[in-house]
């Protein structure tokens, strides 16, 4: 017997619109599970960022008159982790937080706040050990390494073919934009499913803004395609030497430099190049002096020379929360010995998909401010009502006791294939993890399904 989930279309717009149906059905049995996962521990990361900070960036001081030489707060941290060596100071974002320090010991690296007025020790603590490295971790590959960046990049570029198949299904055709854009107030099924394609039209250019953004941490498609964007012509300062490592090495786990200068080989001290910097020794404190003299305001990151070619470097971005603003973004690198500025990289040096990558992450993770968190939120709470809503529909639709998924019926002619492989190609191209998964489904039904009619049958 025919069931309503088993019928036929009739009609050309029928039956693309049954096709575009069934790959929403399938793309939307993997994707779902993930894209609830990141729209829960993106907006936990987006609250606990702006409550409470990540790696003791908020720790409170009671302000006094005037704080304490950087390397006297530098010791009383180095004292407080046994065999600690120092590689970087964090200077607070305002005068009632503590400085953070961090202080590498056996391979580990350890979180020191320090009181920068008494330099007393608040707190030590792994770096990147908090609430919001755990959801960072599981945001971002799951806590499966490898595996998880896969899993989660597939889902991600599926979940672009889940917008488009949506959008195509939901566009006004004979209910006019009032129909697709405004909720319309019925019962049961129709309810729900103007209510998910409402929400879905509304926020699909969003969505597709935050998984294209999302997959540029990526490792195949963020690796080989913005890894493109992430260079920055080191011939801006062809004039000083260069030491064989790139800006990516200053990386601790998760990517922490500014996106267009990653690929970037590291100027080298030892030379007498570069512009007048400090003046006398060149130390922490005469390091800090001239951030603050050269503009570095309130929150800044001074990560210490590594080897006898390593630099200074003193440097902003959103995206390690130093300022609600990308455009604000600047690295400087001072030679160890002369205390010479050997380069500087802002903003507006970088070139156009650099200047994209930084403004478009720090939308991504909601740094510009408390709209930012706000609209964030919404996005994410959007995210989950389309995912619940989509399993209400589905449970809905489907015939009592079937025994399977019901999945909307693929119309038997379906005129021009030829270009939904077309289509299928170039999404493949574009997003090569998406390709593989279409693959993999394909060489599923034609090598194994079409051997096992009632496992077949229960997944249609």
């Amino acid at each position: 017997m025919t069931t309503q989930a088993d019928a036929q279309p009739e009609g050309r717009v029928n039956i693309f619109y049954f096709a575009a149906w069934r790959w929403h059905f399938y793309a939307g049995l993997f994707v779902i599970p993930f894209l609830a996962i990141l729209a829960i521990t993106g907006m936990s990361m987006l609250w606990i960022a702006w409550i409470d900070g990540r790696d003791g960036e908020r720790t409170p001081v009671v302000p006094q008159d005037a704080p304490l030489a950087v390397s006297a707060q530098a010791e009383a941290a180095v004292a407080a982790v046994p065999d600690g060596v120092l590689k970087q100071y964090v200077a607070p974002r305002s005068n009632d937080l503590a400085a953070l320090f961090r202080v590498d010991a056996d391979g580990d690296a350890v979180m020191v706040a320090v009181d920068p007025y008494t330099a007393q020790v608040i707190e030590t603590f792994p770096r990147r050990s908090g609430w919001y490295d755990f959801f960072d971790g599981i945001h971002s590959d799951l806590m499966l390494g490898v595996t998880g960046d896969r899993i989660l990049e597939t889902a991600a570029s599926l979940s672009l073919v889940l917008v488009a198949t949506g959008l195509y299904m939901w566009w006004p055709r004979e209910k006019g934009w009032r129909g697709a854009l405004v909720p319309s107030l019925g019962r049961g099924r129709a309810l729900w499913k103007s209510l998910h394609g409402v929400v879905g039209i509304w926020v699909s250019a969003i969505l597709v803004f935050f998984l294209i953004s999302g997959l540029s941490w990526a490792g195949i498609w963020g690796g080989k395609m913005v890894q493109a964007w992430s260079q920055f012509p080191a011939a801006k300062w062809d004039n000083v030497p260069l030491s064989d490592v790139t800006h990516a090495s200053m990386n601790h786990h998760r990517r922490e430099v500014p996106w267009a200068i990653e690929q970037t080989p590291m100027p080298a001290s030892g030379s007498a190049a570069g512009q007048a910097g400090v003046t006398g020794a060149v130390t922490i404190d005469t390091i800090d002096a001239l951030a603050r003299q050269i503009g570095f305001q309130g929150r800044y990151q001074l990560t210490l020379p590594r080897g006898e070619t390593g630099v200074w470097t003193v440097n902003r971005d959103s995206m390690n929360t130093d300022s609600v603003d990308p455009t604000s973004d600047r690295t400087v690198h001072v030679d160890q010995f002369t205390g010479n500025v050997l380069a500087e990289v802002r903003y507006a040096d970088y070139s156009i998909y650099g200047k994209a990558m930084a403004v478009g992450i720090a939308l991504h993770m909601g740094t510009l401010g408390l709209w930012s968190v706000l609209a964030n939120t919404a996005v994410c709470l959007a995210v989950l009502f389309l995912c619940a809503s989509s399993i209400v529909l589905w449970w809905k639709r489907r015939p009592a006791k079937a025994g399977r998924l019901a999945a909307p019926p693929m119309p038997k002619e379906l005129p021009l294939w030829q270009g939904a492989v077309l289509v299928g190609l170039g999404v493949s191209m574009a997003f090569p993890m998406a390709g593989l998964a279409l693959l993999s489904a394909l060489a599923l039904d034609l090598f194994i399904l079409s051997r096992l009619p009632k496992l077949r049958y229960s997944l249609t």
